[in-house]
């Protein structure tokens, strides 16, 4: 474009084109593409008052491509949410909605943290509409947790169907459970890629959850070493108060169980007061056990036992 000098009040007329000579066509030019040409125009006055000028700009050009591929793609799966240990099924569509055909196609899967490839579950199928046809893939590349499939041929409005299954880790409780997926394919010398599919499943802790269980026993215990044998009979409605203020009452055969407590350091109590005539049995082989209160280490999504061993307070013919 001719340099312009002095230019006050400039009006533009239009300004939908670049005033500089760039082309924006870097793809080749095939015989269904359209060459559209675009200019632009500004009209000014050089001083106040004087007559109105116009300018015009250089051409500029650019290339519409009529006949491309054109890749989608849909990622679902058979559930929702999911748990470790569980096994979940992806499903991958990527449909060619262009008028040329994709050779060859890759599709580009990365699978949240925790979760396992299933190397023998791969299917996959194409079709046409509402038909498809089984058809053999080359086993899939995997590195860490990207997964990458390679299909020779996808023609126009055809569309390939990929099944996969994947299998949950313990690590999956601390992944985000979503995963990306992307089609790329090449038409002629032109590069084609899809939009980026996304699938978030939802992961609960299931076993691995940040609570856990304690279950435990109140007993009569006749030979002093803290455990349960044949003869010593459970003490029934012996009452423990745990450190977080939950009450426990133990059924008729002196057991109780309390679930979704907070793992960690957790203290359990026996209330001596609920057991008139009773008082804590001393235990002969650990010192710690000579008392009425139970300190245990609760994992999470683990279960402890917290046992209390008691005696009567009274001998048998006293009073």
């Amino acid at each position: 474009m001719k340099k312009l000098r002095g230019l006050g009040h400039l009006h533009v007329l239009a300004a939908w084109a670049l005033l500089g000579g760039i082309v924006s066509s870097a793809l080749p030019v095939v015989a269904d593409d359209v060459v559209i040409t675009n200019t632009a125009s500004a009209k000014f006055k050089d001083r106040p008052g004087g007559p109105d000028r116009t300018a015009n700009s250089n051409p500029t050009t650019f290339t519409a491509a009529t006949s491309r591929s054109s890749l989608e793609i849909v990622k679902t799966a058979d559930r929702a949410a999911a748990e470790p240990g569980d096994t979940v099924v992806y499903r991958l569509q990527i449909r060619n909605t262009g008028d040329a055909t994709t050779a060859p196609l890759s599709v580009t899967d990365t699978l949240p943290l925790g979760l396992q490839f299933v190397n023998s579950s791969v299917r996959a199928s194409v079709g046409t509409g509402g038909s498809a046809t089984q058809v053999a893939i080359a086993t899939p590349t995997v590195s860490g947790r990207t997964i990458t499939f390679n299909y020779p041929t996808l023609a126009p409005q055809q569309t390939l169907t990929l099944v996969y299954a994947a299998l949950l880790t313990p690590d999956a409780v601390r992944g985000t459970g979503r995963n990306l997926a992307i089609a790329q394919g090449q038409t002629a010398t032109t590069p084609v890629q899809s939009n980026t599919a996304s699938y978030r499943l939802q992961i609960r802790p299931g076993i691995l959850a940040d609570c856990g269980t304690v279950i435990g026993r109140v007993f009569v215990d006749k030979n002093f070493d803290g455990e349960q044998q044949p003869g010593e009979p459970g003490v029934p409605n012996a009452v423990i108060f745990m450190d977080d203020g939950n009450r426990i009452t133990t059924d008729a055969a002196g057991l109780f169980s309390l679930s979704y407590v907070i793992s960690g350091t957790r203290t359990g109590t026996l209330d001596l007061t609920s057991l008139p005539g009773y008082t804590t049995a001393p235990n002969l082989y650990r010192i710690e056990a000579n008392s009425a209160s139970r300190l245990v280490r609760l994992a999470p999504g683990s279960t402890v036992r917290m046992n209390f061993a008691v005696t009567p307070s009274f001998k048998e013919g006293g009073r």
